[in-house]
């Protein structure tokens, strides 16, 4: 979108300056409009996108979640001591590590999305390279939190084996740290570029290789719990080995990677100001039902009560899989678009991917309250937490109507590089209202088990509310400019919002053809010229020169910089184009403002749309239609 050769040193106050007056042609484009309703083909196209997208991620979760199902079930194969040690282990690595590592990836998302939309290939590896070095460093004060965990759960007044055993499934988990922080970078990384399928592909292998190596270490070798934990962590290695070879031997890598450098060392302000609210808004999320499960050991019949709310999160996290899946593919998609400088594509893609949300909470909601007598019965025979888990099933699908567009909503956000409104929402739904709630409800007035679901309900709710008018208040254009700043600095500097606004210049280069351009006052390269002892302008191809009295291409009679300085010393612009290839040339642009020669240099690429039967010529944040 804006190439890192742009520049323009020219200072004005109002947003679109007139051109001097002696110039010809100089025209206004007419802003695009971001509030018409999108057609049915745009629906239909914008879908598609969002499928091919969110379907892979369903899959892929849709399979992890059976490697988790599988290390539950060979836990309770091995005992009730053992599942509990290994149930609380997870939960403990869940609140403590994973949702760390994978909220603090989230924050290279907008970086990856806009900067791949904007055709800026260095700032994607670079982002890549800064996460992964970024997850490293944070997962060692987790592994040391991992190795010291004992005294900590005994403070919390756990069973002694119980905790014992859940330290040894931490120790031997401490490699799905470092896995993990090379897997969910390259998972966005891919994901940005609209890549899904290869973490499909090796998910699936590494499920296949968890179920004989659990079987192994648990049954003939004997290693207990330390055995259930070592295979999920050598399955989660696997994952990472095939993703990276299948993408290296694809060669799916070879658009935008760059090799590592001394300069992923710095510039992590932007990273870290991106994830550290990415991080908040999903720990909150996911802390919340840890939080549900130890309200559940206060109540009555704590034994049920655990166990159905053991039932429901799984349940809970099947149904989380569809709305996630949705989330982040429109994350990529609005990201991309606005990196492209398209905000109205942007925000159709934000307007379809709520409305199937809707749907999807419909359906989970019809689901849910349909199988809410049966359901238990595949866990267990209990009549207590049977009955309680049909009373929580119909809350649940109602939360789902809310949780269904927030989730997606939280997409849209993360999309814009607005995490930190996510996290607001997270803090002010889930603990200043839905915590509260559940909190009354459950003790105060008598009611329970469902109360700490009631609970959830209003949390759901106004989550839902707040996030759906966030998303339909944006304003997408304002969006595609701080996208622009976003990823016209190679660190992928964050944009103030109190920078002076965009500088937007437009100019008629052929009667088919417009150019506009953008400058940001803080963002601007130095200014580059041509030399002034050039020999000849003839080997370059001129679109256009503009001044007093002559418009057209360079005069045959002009032989250097100086000689066209001076016929159009009273005023005037010129567009030069210099390269042989047609998809990949540099533009150098000057404009005269007062007897003063301003350049502005970029490169542009042409690319053929076949869907819609055009050409775009993609020059820095230019995008002309022919």
């Amino acid at each position: 979108m804006c190439s890192s050769n742009t520049t323009f040193s020219m200072k004005f106050s109002d947003q679109q300056p007139p051109p001097p007056q002696p110039l010809p042609l100089p025209i206004t484009k007419p802003q695009v409009e971001c509030h018409h309703l999108p057609t049915l083909s745009e629906i239909i196209h914008e879908s598609r996108a969002l499928f091919q997208l969110s379907a892979p991620i369903a899959l892929t979760a849709l399979i992890l979640y059976t490697r988790s199902i599988l290390s539950m079930l060979f836990l309770g194969h091995l005992g009730d001591t053992e599942l509990a040690a290994g149930s609380l282990a997870i939960a403990f690595a869940n609140i403590t590590g994973y949702s760390v590592l994978s909220g603090l990836a989230l924050g290279m998302e907008p970086l990856c999305s806009q900067a791949f939309g904007a055709h800026r290939p260095k700032l994607i590896s670079l982002t890549l390279h800064r996460t992964v070095i970024f997850l490293l460093v944070v997962s060692i004060p987790i592994a040391f939190l991992w190795i010291n965990t004992s005294p900590i759960l005994s403070f919390l007044h756990q069973d002694p084996n119980i905790t014992r055993l859940a330290r040894t499934y931490l120790f031997f988990s401490i490699p799905d740290l470092v896995s993990n922080s090379f897997i969910h970078p390259t998972r966005i990384y891919l994901r940005a570029q609209g890549i899904t399928y290869p973490l499909t592909f090796a998910s699936f292998v590494a499920t296949i290789v968890q179920l004989p190596l659990n079987y192994i270490l648990v049954c003939r070798l004997r290693l207990g719990v330390a055995g259930v934990a070592a295979a999920s962590s050598v399955s989660t290695f696997v994952v990472l080995v095939v993703l990276v070879v299948y993408v290296w031997w694809a060669g799916l890598h070879l658009p935008t990677w760059s090799n590592p450098t001394r300069e992923c060392l710095i510039g992590w302000g932007p990273l870290i100001r991106l994830a550290t609210p990415s991080c908040v808004s999903v720990c909150l999320e996911w802390w919340w039902y840890e939080i549900m499960i130890v309200l559940c050991g206060l109540l009555v019949n704590p034994k049920a009560a655990v166990a159905s709310m053991g039932v429901l999160i799984q349940t809970t996290a099947l149904l989380y899989v569809f709305p996630s899946s949705l989330g982040f593919a429109v994350s990529t998609r609005v990201g991309n678009e606005l990196g492209a400088n398209r905000p109205d594509k942007a925000r159709i893609s934000a307007f379809i991917s709520i409305s199937i949300a809707g749907l999807m909470g419909l359906s989970a909601m019809i689901f849910a309250t349909s199988i809410r007598k049966t359901w238990a019965q595949m866990f267990t025979n209990d009549s207590d937490i049977l009955r309680l888990t049909s009373l929580a099933l119909p809350i649940i699908g109602l939360c789902e109507l809310g949780n269904c567009p927030q989730t997606v909503g939280c997409g849209v956000v993360r999309g814009i590089a607005q995490p930190s409104t996510a996290a607001n929402i997270n803090l002010g739904a889930f603990y200043m209202i839905g915590m509260p709630v559940a909190l009354g409800l459950g003790f105060w007035f008598g009611v329970g088990f469902v109360g700490l679901w009631l609970g959830l309900l209003s949390a759901q709710v106004c989550c839902a509310g707040m996030m759906l008018y966030v998303v339909g208040t944006v304003d997408w254009e304002h969006q595609a400019n701080k996208a622009e700043m976003l990823t016209c600095n190679d660190e992928g500097e964050t944009p103030d919002e109190n920078e002076p606004p965009a500088i937007r210049i437009i100019m008629t280069i052929t009667d088919k053809l417009e150019s506009e351009i953008v400058a940001f006052p803080k963002y601007a390269s130095k200014p580059k010229r041509l030399p002034d002892d050039i020999d000849r302008l003839s080997g370059m191809k001129s679109l256009e020169l503009g001044a007093n009295n002559f418009t057209g291409d360079i005069p045959p009679t002009i032989g250097n910089l100086s000689e066209l300085m001076s016929l159009c010393d009273g005023g005037g612009w010129l567009h030069i184009l210099d390269g042989e290839k047609e998809d990949s040339c540099l533009m150098w642009t000057w404009l005269i403002i007062d007897g003063r020669w301003e350049t502005v240099v970029w490169r542009f690429t042409i690319e053929r749309e076949e869907m819609f039967d055009r050409w775009l010529l993609v020059a820095g944040s230019v995008v002309v239609e022919w």
